[in-house]
């Protein structure tokens, strides 16, 4: 009866959520249902309505907070060979965002755009390039993954650069770059393409141009980006343009050169924040105005080498950017990537406090923070330090705390991340580019670009999408939607580096029956504090984690094997949305429980009595009562 009971009132929540609809909503959601991607639940649609900022975290339309996971799709866009899209075809683009979605446990893309392609004519949007986009576009939003689009660049623009260079560039088309009158480009000895941002007179000239908008240059960049965005909000349904998760203005601003005695700080506060305003108004008057901007910092204001650091973070964007705006920030750890001042792998630990200082920043700035590109060569000189350090970065993603000292004090974890790794491209090691035009110089391995080598994935012989990293290490728990607060979270995915288990947060030994029951498997813990909302917490689990052999412990319930979903069952396993065959662990608190929920998630145990199931949950359960 008590379970029957259960049920009927979560049933009872589900209608009155439903009946909060508007009329006009609920026609709209009739008109379009053959727009919801496949396995939506009752509780989804209205999650999927919308994402905003609230209290400092991404919020869904329950008011569940919500991390974003996923990839950029993809440096393919740089190129020139599918024209500046990211795929050559639209079933391409279906196979990568299943793929994604299936294999890399994404719920989230940042997808590039190019401004060159955009607007190849100096005042005229090719509206072919934008019906391409879109389309591609939209096979993300039907797999149930959340896009937020970025009008990409790079040095600035491939037209800067010969045909005979030895490095190319992406962003502005060929028109904005002959209004100047700018030296042949050159880096002079550089050993990474990045030295180009501050080395190279031609990009530093042009990029100083932009922000001064010499010749009306911003201002026709401004006016592109809000006609593209009009033309998604057009040609979209409804129900796909909710997905749209905001906007990403402008990658890694950089000013160039900076004016006599000008700080990082003070063209931040001078020239990018205003540029941001500007694009603000522009997703407004777009049709945008209930989805944010995603505005990043001068690129090197986190950097992890004191020489290249600057001063920034959008420290002076008035008081606090507010809801409005989400803190984007990229992270890549530049002492690995160098091969001369960091040796060996990385370390337990070793990104937390450059992650923390991320959380900081978007908490003190009022608003949600995400790591939108991060991430490792995986070919070259220093590609065996990539599993260490994605494995940290993913961890400092999820905590602020290294493995060892989470157990002791997980309240102190922080909030879980939204990252969006760099990248996702198919087509690694098949593209077929002609670099800066020169059919002498066909680039066909790696990422095709600067001899950049970091997709997550390529296509096999046969043309199926496989994974170029350790499954255990992309496909991930993750809590995807939590009814109430976070209060910590650690996932240990026992991710390897070549032969080697790298384990860096193991139970400890004061949790014997815990630790036992997860043995040597993988494990996720989440603690959270609910706040009334009748729809489940969600944790994607990835796809290596089979129902049938998961095990679940909480106050809610301890099982080994997940029924499938029914509301009002506490500990249930459901698809996600999208039809891809990815999987979430379903957890429903009723009313009347406690106010700290945790449940730990692991694929180690091995039909496990049920003795150890209830000592494991009592163990649990009053380790989290001790927390306070």
């Amino acid at each position: 009866m008590a379970k029957m009971r259960a049920r009927l009132l979560v049933l009872l929540a589900a209608v009155l959520v439903s009946a909060s609809l508007t009329s006009a909503e609920a026609s709209r959601a009739t008109a379009t249902a053959a727009d919801r991607p496949p396995g939506v639940l009752w509780f989804d649609e209205r999650a999927a309505t919308t994402l905003t900022v609230e209290d400092g975290r991404f919020t869904d339309g329950l008011g569940r907070e919500v991390v974003l996971r996923g990839y950029n799709v993809s440096g393919g866009t740089k190129l020139d060979e599918n024209r500046g899209l990211p795929f050559a075809s639209v079933a391409d683009a279906q196979k990568s965002a299943a793929a994604m979605r299936g294999l890399g446990g994404a719920n989230t893309a940042r997808f590039l755009l190019s401004w060159a392609y955009a607007e190849p004519v100096r005042g005229h949007v090719d509206e072919r390039y934008l019906a391409a986009v879109t389309e591609q576009l939209r096979a993300f939003l039907k797999t149930g993954i959340r896009v937020y689009p970025d009008f990409h660049q790079d040095l600035y623009s491939r037209h800067l650069f010969h045909e005979d260079s030895w490095y190319t560039g992406d962003g502005a088309p060929a028109w904005a770059v002959e209004q100047g009158n700018y030296p042949r480009e050159s880096c002079g000895v550089c050993l990474f393409w990045g030295q180009n941002i501050t080395q190279n007179k031609a990009v530093t000239r042009e990029t100083y141009d932009f922000w001064h908008n010499r010749g009306g240059v911003q201002d026709a960049f401004l006016t592109t980006a809000r006609t593209v965005m009009e033309y998604l909000a057009e040609h979209l349904t409804p129900v796909e343009f909710a997905g749209i998760a905001g906007f990403d203005p402008y990658n890694e601003p950089h000013p160039g050169t900076y004016e006599p005695g000008q700080s990082s700080r003070a063209w931040e506060r001078d020239l990018l924040w205003p540029f941001y305003e500007k694009f603000r108004a522009r997703m407004d008057e777009a049709g945008w105005r209930d989805k944010p901007a995603f505005v990043e910092p001068n690129l090197f204001w986190n950097a992890n080498l004191d020489f290249q650091r600057q001063e920034g973070g959008l420290l002076d964007a008035g008081s606090s950017l507010g809801p409005r705006y989400v803190f984007n920030t990229h992270f890549y750890d530049q002492k690995a990537i160098s091969g001369v001042f960091m040796w060996g792998k990385a370390k337990n630990g070793q990104y937390a406090g450059d992650f923390t200082t991320v959380r900081d920043r978007a908490a003190g700035a009022g608003t949600a923070g995400i790591v939108s590109e991060f991430g490792h060569p995986l070919a070259g000189a220093v590609a065996d330090k990539a599993p260490s350090v994605l494995k940290a970065m993913y961890q400092a993603l999820d905590s602020r705390l290294p493995g060892g000292t989470w157990w002791s004090r997980p309240q102190d974890s922080g909030q879980v991340l939204s990252g969006t790794q760099w990248q996702w491209d198919i087509y690694n090691g098949r593209h077929h580019e002609l670099m800066n035009g020169n059919p002498d110089k066909v680039l066909t391995e790696g990422d095709a670009w600067n001899d950049e080598d970091l997709s997550a994935v390529r296509l096999d012989d046969s043309g199926a999408a496989v994974l170029r990293q350790d499954a255990r290490l992309l496909d991930r728990l993750y809590p995807s939607a939590t009814a109430g607060r976070v209060v910590g979270f650690s996932y240990e995915d026992r991710s390897r580096d070549g032969s080697t288990t790298l384990t860096w947060n193991p139970v400890p030994p004061s949790l014997p029956r815990l630790a036992e029951l997860v043995g040597t498997g993988r494990y996720g813990v989440l603690l959270w504090r609910p706040d009334g909302t009748p729809a489940p917490t969600e944790l994607h689990l990835p796809a290596s984690f089979d129902p049938a052999r998961t095990t679940v412990v909480s106050d809610l319930g301890a099982l080994h094997g997940l029924p499938s979903y029914e509301p009002g069952t506490p500990v249930a396993v459901a698809p996600e949305p999208g039809g891809t065959g990815s999987r979430r662990l379903l957890l429903t608190a009723q009313g009347g429980d406690p106010d700290l929920h945790v449940a730990l998630v692991t694929d180690g145990a091995t039909a496990p009595s049920a003795d150890l199931l209830r000592a494991a949950r009592a163990e649990l359960t009053q380790w989290a009562g001790g927390l306070g």
